[in-house]
C-alpha cells in the first residue's frame, strides 16, 4: 500500500510560482494515477490535477489550466505540481492523492482512496 507526502507549500505573491511536491513510500507509484486536490477555508474539496503514470495522461481543471502543470518522475517515486501566475484564489491546503489505475474515470477525490497530509499555500495579494 503506497504512503503519500506533499510538500513545497509557503507563502507567495500574487502572479508568483510554487512547485508542490508528492513522493511515494511504501512503494513507487507504478500502476496508481496520483491526483492534487485542494480545500479552501469555507468550501468543499476540488480535484486540481491528476496524472496517470501508466500512459502519462493528465487533467486539469479549469481554474488550472494553462498555469499548472503536473508531472512525475522517471522513477514514479514523486509527482509534481508546477504552479504559476498564482492568484489569491489558490489559496487552500493542497493534498495529494493516488488510486489504482483502472478505478478511476475522471480527477473526483471520491475515486481516490490513498491520502497524504495536506500542505497549505497562501497566495497574497
Amino acid at each position: 500500500e503506497v504512503q503519500l507526502q506533499a510538500s513545497g507549500g509557503g507563502l507567495v505573491q500574487a502572479g508568483g510560482s510554487l512547485r508542490l511536491s508528492c513522493a511515494a513510500s511504501g512503494s513507487t507509484f507504478d500502476d496508481y494515477a496520483v491526483g492534487w486536490f485542494r480545500q479552501a477555508p469555507g468550501k468543499e474539496r476540488e480535484g486540481v490535477s491528476c496524472i496517470s503514470t501508466d500512459n502519462g495522461s493528465t487533467l486539469y481543471a479549469e481554474s488550472a489550466k494553462g498555469r499548472f502543470t503536473i508531472s512525475a518522475d522517471n522513477a514514479k517515486t514523486t509527482v509534481f505540481l508546477e504552479m504559476n501566475n498564482l492568484k489569491p484564489e489558490d489559496t487552500a491546503v493542497y493534498y495529494c492523492a493516488a488510486v489504482v489505475e483502472g478505478d478511476w474515470n475522471d480527477c473526483n477525490d471520491n475515486d481516490f482512496d490513498y491520502w497524504g497530509q495536506g500542505t497549505l499555500v497562501t497566495v497574497s495579494s
